[in-house]
């Protein structure tokens, strides 16, 4: 490289280097300015621009420059969706909330209340893991619909609610199925099972798990009735029993059908061998 072009090179370097600062030197400078005006236009041009994270430094500054305001109401919605954009939840959520509560006639009310419902939605994790905000957000969609029954967002509110429902159900499936799982090393757990896959039943009534449920209470009395002391084998494997002979009328074309008559079966037959270990434990007259 000639020493002209070094030169060109540097020259080219500043100008950007310069450029930059200025325009950096630009939004500083209106930043800490104390011209609101000016200062909320660029706020909601930098917000349409989608420059939300500029947008946000000012409408953080405003919102407390204009509290108690004609204004302060389209800052504060503005400063909730700034955030939203952001994809800051949490914080979003709080502020749509808060201007609901303190806007409750304003014409943008409803959609805050329902978009701080959508916020918990959204923090609602997999089922996995703890489900707090799924909760929560239930709580919030279900408030919104009381709210504004009449509202064009019931219906989505609604599948929101749904799909959220269906969430912590397949948590509570999950969960009943480790304690079969586990029964192994705490013999206990085929007890837990039954009692969690029957809440899941109760509290879930309409669940599409539910065939399966059923034939996992079936495998688990069985095997809390096999490690059970052996003077109460006999009533827990005839509850195993009932259930599988329940059962098979019940889902006469299941997958599980096969295992669940084969439980039966095994069931009926320890009935008896329980009977016998009993009678010869009988002191001899």
């Amino acid at each position: 490289m000639s020493k002209f072009q070094h030169l060109i090179a540097i020259t080219i370097v500043v100008v950007i280097s310069i450029s930059y600062i200025g325009c950096k030197s630009k939004f500083e400078k209106l930043r800490l300015s104390n011209d609101t005006g000016k200062k909320y236009q660029e706020a909601l041009r930098l917000y349409n621009s989608k420059s939300y994270t500029k947008a946000l430094i000012l409408f953080e500054d405003l919102v407390q420059k204009y509290r108690g305001r004609a204004e302060a109401e389209d800052l504060s919605y503005y400063y909730a969706y700034t955030n939203y954009k952001l994809k800051d939840f949490t914080t979003a959520r709080y502020h749509f909330k808060t201007f609901a509560d303190t806007y409750p006639n304003s014409s943008k009310s409803e959609e805050c209340r329902y978009m701080a419902a959508y916020c918990f939605y959204l923090e609602s994790p997999i089922y996995s893991l703890d489900q707090d905000n799924t909760i929560k957000a239930i709580e919030a969609l279900q408030l919104f619909i009381n709210l504004y029954p009449k509202s064009e967002r019931v219906t989505e509110a609604s599948k929101l609610i749904n799909s959220l429902r269906d969430k912590l159900e397949k948590k509570a499936f999950n969960n009943a199925k480790l304690f079969l799982e586990t029964g192994g090393y705490d013999p206990q757990n085929y007890k837990s099972a039954v009692i969690a896959f029957q809440n899941v039943l109760k509290d879930y009534p309409d669940t599409k798990y539910a065939e399966e449920i059923e034939f996992y209470i079936i495998q688990s009395q069985y095997s809390f009735a096999k490690n059970s002391y052996d003077f109460k084998q006999e009533e827990r494997f005839n509850e195993a029993f009932m259930m599988a002979t329940e059962f098979s009328e019940k889902y006469s074309k299941s997958k599980f059908l096969k295992e669940a008559q084969q439980l039966r079966k095994d069931s009926e037959r320890s009935i008896a061998e329980v009977r016998k270990v009993l009678a010869a434990q009988q002191p001899k007259l």
